[in-house]
């Protein structure tokens, strides 16, 4: 084999490389959110782990970005919590990132002549006039007082997590419950699968309704939780077998 063939040999190969490395990249996409309000972000910087190649999110949280199977992504944004995410097959991705403030605890400094409160990573000043006395749970004051020397008096433990932090996890749980119990709701909340039923059976409304509410008393020890749609059938046709004569 000659010079030129040698040469032309080890360009082809460069190129098929070149050409696959190309080819393994793909368009990765998604929107970022604020984990606690679900709003969408914007400025979010999404950047590729090892290539150094960034991109911002516009006014949807919107970003798309080169990258391969395998590649790590890791967003950031002034006051919160870096994410990263290892990207797999799923070319879409909903990603959303914690407010470091939020997770800060709550509690008031209170001095003469002024009195402050820290929250959700602010410290305000307060009102003189204010109506209310604030809760004394959570409190640190800063005054006269002798408790801890100094003039220092804490009331009872500052909480770790805000109100906000509270409500959003009972959000994620009533989600939660929503999600394990899609297989209940797509047969209960059906239009198409009561006339199916009503009709098979001969039954009324009236009846449905309550024949209804005698099936979820018979099961509220599990509530249907982690059933499928054809389960939930299945039962509901055999409990309506039972109950239609005896219902009224």
């Amino acid at each position: 084999m000659n010079l030129k063939s040698t040469f032309l040999l080890l360009l082809t190969g460069i190129l098929i490389l070149f050409s696959q490395a190309i080819f393994a990249q793909a368009s990765y996409s998604g929107n970022v959110l604020d984990a606690t309000d679900k709003r969408y972000m914007e400025g979010v910087e999404v950047t590729i782990v090892a290539k150094e190649q960034t991109a911002t999110t516009n006014s949807r949280g919107y970003f798309s970005v080169k990258a391969s199977l395998g590649d790590t992504l890791i967003f950031r944004f002034p006051g919160f919590i870096d994410q990263k995410i290892k990207l797999t097959a799923d070319r879409f991705l909903l990603v959303q990132i914690q407010d470091r403030a939020r997770l800060l605890p709550t509690f008031e400094v209170k001095g003469e002549p002024y009195a402050f409160r820290f929250r959700d990573g602010k410290l305000t000043l307060i009102d003189p006039n204010e109506k209310s006395e604030p809760s004394k749970k959570g409190e640190v004051t800063v005054g006269t007082g002798t408790s801890m020397g100094g003039g220092l008096t804490i009331y009872g433990p500052i909480s770790y997590f805000t109100k906000k932090a509270r409500q959003e996890r009972q959000y994620q749980e009533k989600l939660e419950i929503l999600r394990r119990r899609q297989g209940y709701l797509a047969v209960v909340d059906s239009d198409s699968v009561r006339s199916v039923l009503m009709d098979d059976y001969q039954i009324d409304r009236d009846t449905w309704d309550k024949i209804i509410v005698r099936f979820n008393q018979a099961h509220i020890h599990h509530q249907f939780l982690d059933w499928s749609k054809e389960k939930v059938f299945a039962r509901l046709s055999e409990f309506i077998v039972q109950e239609k004569d005896w219902v009224n």
